[in-house]
């Protein structure tokens, strides 16, 4: 896609395979700095999954592949602009609380 501090979560090989909760993975990236987004379809649901490794899951559901598509892309963007605030060096824990609450209200 368009930033590339994104890659494929475990090189692919997660695509089309069925998670621990039903749903088949679409789409499996991760971010260097220590994230990964999911996208997936199960019996009767969309979602898209987010785990910032060591602070936060955040799973979003929706009715179309169109809508679940449009707003992956929209937070892959956002969550490359919170790694780097997580990622700075010096930062505090309320200045990454902050990033955290703020893309949560943005992406609910």
């Amino acid at each position: 896609m368009l930033m590339s501090n994104w890659t494929s979560f475990n090189h692919g090989q997660s695509i089309g395979t069925v998670s621990p909760e039903g749903g088949r993975i679409l789409y499996d990236e991760e971010h260097e700095g220590g994230a990964r987004l999911t996208l997936k379809r199960g019996h009767g649901y969309i979602s898209v999954s987010l785990n910032v490794y060591g602070w936060f899951d955040h799973t979003r559901f929706f009715n179309s592949d169109a809508d679940a598509q449009r707003e992956y892309r929209m937070m892959r963007k956002a969550v490359h602009e919170m790694m780097d605030i997580i990622n700075r060096e010096g930062v505090s824990d309320l200045k990454i609380w902050e990033a955290i609450s703020d893309f949560v209200r943005r992406f609910p």
